[in-house]
């Protein structure tokens, strides 16, 4: 049982999965960075605002003794926005990769044709000189 675990983890895909998903954690940080140090603050401009802290207050909240605000009901859509921009960048690079291996993988030729066996002409020639015979 060990052996066939260490032929299934040993295996090429399974190492490049797992190097895929290392290097898609990672990627996908700089992602965050970039959308929140850059993006977000550009958008932010518009709203006066930082673009990750807008939403919509369905019910206010009121500060406890600590100037804390508690029991606020908000739809943050501006840290929606922040993740789907995210998302979008993640997986438009995603698709450029994928695009780009594939194009780089050697075309597959066809295999080749069978042997073609002899045609019908053939066969009944033989038959007949078989009859003869």
């Amino acid at each position: 049982m060990l052996k066939e675990f260490k032929e299934f983890a040993m295996k090429g895909n399974l190492i490049d999965i797992g190097v895929g998903f290392v290097m898609g954690a990672a990627f996908n940080k700089v992602v965050s960075s970039f959308t929140g140090g850059i993006v977000s603050p550009l958008i932010g401009l518009i709203f006066q605002s930082d673009f990750k802290d807008l939403k919509y207050v369905i019910t206010e909240g009121k500060p406890n003794a600590e100037g804390v605000i508690e029991g606020e009901v908000a739809v943050m859509w501006g840290e929606f926005l922040t993740n789907l921009i995210d998302f979008i960048i993640v997986a438009f690079v995603m698709f450029m990769i994928v695009k780009a291996v594939n194009a780089m993988k050697k075309k597959e030729e066809p295999a080749p044709a069978a042997p073609s066996g002899p045609t019908q002409e053939e066969l009944l020639a033989e038959i007949r000189d078989l009859l003869k015979k």
